[in-house]
């Protein structure tokens, strides 16, 4: 009997081994890969003296004399950076994209982690990152692309900076941050008629107590409880390939990126409750570049109806919405090539 049990430890050992040597071999082959530089293009990752802070972004695209795109992740305080090469690549032939991890989040967990998170803050961040790159890579201007937090951030951005930017792409736009949450919680509480369980999620929160973890988790329940959440459809890239084949990530930051944890993500708790009201776009309609939208008809999380009557009341040189049908929050990662291809035709309108 001691000898079967040695036997199948011996066996199991070997097993564990051989499977983390095969992860870590398919892990370095598929980070050569894709750290490839395309012929023509550029591929560098950096981190860059921001605020007095080190933030870390990288640059792809597959020729150098494409304008260049400011990816902005949302959140706030939610970096791609594991996943986003899987979709912003996709716009990389007609943009050189920038992806960057903001400030205390991300690949910038380590190296720009901050108490206190302001309003002011975050735009001196954007000025001084689209000031670098407008150096770096030699630009007049640059063009935005934020999602969902990232949307508000960029509107903010090319609002207080025109002069900076050829264009302002927001996807699943967010206009307000108090406004936004009546209107889920006028329409989760229609979703939630008749249905004891779900009520009770939504006694968790409302849009006057949602600054905790649990009050956040209660309202994301929510929305996966009746078909609007964010990744509903999944995505469109395998998850366990991308992350491993990451070629900005090594093992090491991987190990750091999981001891993070949660706890990058508590000044932005705080963020959100004193600060991000203060970045609202209501009544702020006149931009001084073009305007356009990429909305899922069916985002709760940053409100399409809200998204669209803001739309109408913007004046701007240009502007157009991209509608994606049934799609909700997450329709960069769920339906990255339709994303792309209403990308790619905001950049055949902007040349």
């Amino acid at each position: 009997m001691k000898r079967r049990v040695k036997m199948f430890l011996k066996a199991t050992g070997i097993a564990i081994v051989s499977f983390i040597a095969i992860v870590l071999i398919a892990h370095f082959i598929g980070r050569m890969i894709n750290s490839r530089t395309p012929k023509g293009g550029i591929n560098e990752s950096m981190y860059v003296d921001i605020n007095g802070t080190k933030q870390w972004i990288n640059i792809y695209g597959q020729s150098k004399d494409n304008p260049v795109l400011l990816y902005l992740h949302g959140g706030p305080g939610s970096a791609t950076s594991t996943i986003d090469y899987a979709f912003t690549r996709k716009w990389s032939d007609v943009y050189t994209v920038v992806t960057w991890d903001q400030r205390g989040c991300g690949k910038s967990y380590a190296s720009s982690k901050t108490d206190t998170i302001t309003a002011d803050l975050m735009i001196q961040d954007g000025k001084e990152m689209t000031e670098f790159l407008l150096g770096y890579m030699d630009k007049e201007r640059i063009t935005l692309l934020g999602h969902s937090w990232g949307s508000l951030y960029g509107a903010n951005l090319a609002l207080k900076y025109p002069e900076y930017y050829e264009a302002f792409i927001g996807a699943g736009q967010f206009i307000d941050p108090m406004e936004n949450e009546k209107r889920l919680y006028e329409a989760a509480q229609k979703w939630s008629n008749g249905d004891e369980e779900g009520k009770a999620i939504l006694a968790k929160w409302s849009p006057d107590n949602e600054y905790s973890m649990e009050a956040l988790n209660a309202r994301n329940a929510t929305m996966e409880r009746y078909g609007y959440g964010m990744m509903k459809d999944g995505t469109d890239y395998n998850t366990f390939t991308t992350v491993l084949f990451n070629p900005n990530y090594t093992i090491k930051d991987y190990i750091g990126y999981l001891r993070k944890g949660s706890k990058g993500f508590k000044p932005y708790l705080a963020f959100w409750e004193n600060e991000l009201s203060k970045l609202s776009l209501l009544g702020r309609y006149d931009y001084k570049v073009p305007y356009y939208n990429i909305n899922g008809d069916m985002d709760y999380q940053t409100n399409f109806e809200l998204a669209s009557e803001y739309f109408d009341a913007v004046n701007a040189p240009q502007k157009e919405m991209f509608v994606m049908k049934n799609a909700t929050h997450g329709l960069l990662e769920s339906r990255s090539k339709e994303f792309s291809e209403m990308v790619h035709k905001i950049a055949e309108t902007q040349k």
